[in-house]
């Protein structure tokens, strides 16, 4: 069973020690996963607990102002994934105004050592940390010395010589290169999320959708797209999916809309995962229902086709030519 805590400040999380790996893990790709199996590891070596820290938000949605930059992953699904790796101790640590003026050193202080009981710390290539972006990991390395744990980096990942990062993925996103992003990721981009009510406009108009929220968050796709659900039988439902504002129907919040084809049930409150596999066409404005349902059929058809194409030659294989 593992924990999550939000706040710096409090009594000790891991007072046996721990192994700490730090970042954003945003999309949790190869090389976040490489980070984390490190950490796993070298706390089993130690017999200490492995704790994964990331911020909520993350320190660039925080100072994004009007326009925050796109999010590939949500908490809830990044804290799961982090636990899958092996992860017991989750801290997504409040990212606000008084963690954006803490000093890197007092950080140190107040949660690896204080409330961790760090034996090792992990972080990825060139990571930044505290007030200013003060602390790296020669600070890391300096303060260690003399507080008692260690500090080290991995070597950045590379795959096909190309260094794997959330900044690369959410450009092939963009780009409609889903077998590119998946090679990066090590698996297909998806979106898990609990299904809600919607204004069931889709309904009405012959295209029943499951609805997902993106949190607040801006995601790093809009348009329409072939997809697959995953959690509703033994094997992924092919779908087409719409994710964005709505704007024929003046919609405001991004939604991720997911048509089943040849579906009959109710999957309201169902927890769910939309796995992107082909992008159709950019989100428009139509001027009236009509059109939109036209527009509809002709994505519904261009998706089964991407979908049939994709099951024929496989988009993922196991192939990958990834070194550190």
């Amino acid at each position: 069973m593992s924990r999550l805590f939000r706040d710096v400040g409090g009594g000790p999380v891991c007072p046996g020690g721990s192994v700490v790996c730090i970042g954003a893990f945003d999309g949790l790709h190869l090389g976040h996963r490489a980070l984390v199996r490190q950490a796993v590891a070298r706390a089993r070596d130690f017999n200490v607990e492995p704790v994964a820290l990331s911020f909520e938000p993350l320190p660039r949605e925080f100072f994004g102002n009007a326009a925050p930059p796109p999010r590939l992953m949500l908490p809830r699904a990044k804290a799961e994934g982090l636990r899958a790796l092996g992860i017991s101790t989750i801290g997504l640590l409040r990212f606000d105004t008084a963690m954006a003026s803490m000093d890197a050193a007092d950080f140190v202080r107040e949660v690896l050592v204080d409330r961790l009981a760090v034996r090792e710390v992990w972080v990825g290539p060139g990571f930044r940390f505290g007030h200013r972006r003060g602390g790296d990991l020669a600070l890391l390395q300096r303060m260690g010395a003399g507080l008692g744990f260690g500090a080290s980096e991995i070597a950045p990942l590379l795959h096909d010589g190309e260094r794997v990062s959330s900044t690369a993925i959410r450009q092939a996103l963009v780009e409609g290169e889903f077998q590119h992003a998946a090679r990066l990721l090590g698996r297909p981009y998806a979106i898990a999320g609990r299904v809600v009510r919607g204004r069931q406009l889709g309904r009405t108009l012959g295209y029943p959708t499951a609805n997902l929220r993106f949190g607040g968050k801006v995601p790093a796709l809009r348009g329409i797209y072939a997809t697959r659900v995953h959690g509703i039988g033994n094997a992924p439902w092919p779908s087409v999916s719409s994710f964005g504002t709505r704007p024929t129907v003046d919609g405001v919040e991004p939604l991720l809309e997911a048509h089943l084809f040849d579906f009959d049930g109710d999957l309201y409150g169902r927890r769910i995962e939309v796995e992107f596999v082909a992008r159709l066409r950019d989100e428009e404005k139509f001027p009236d229902l009509d059109s939109l349902v036209a527009q509809m059929d002709l994505d519904a058809a261009q998706a089964r086709a991407a979908l049939a194409a994709s099951d024929d030659h496989p988009h993922l294989q196991p192939h990958h030519r990834v070194t550190a």
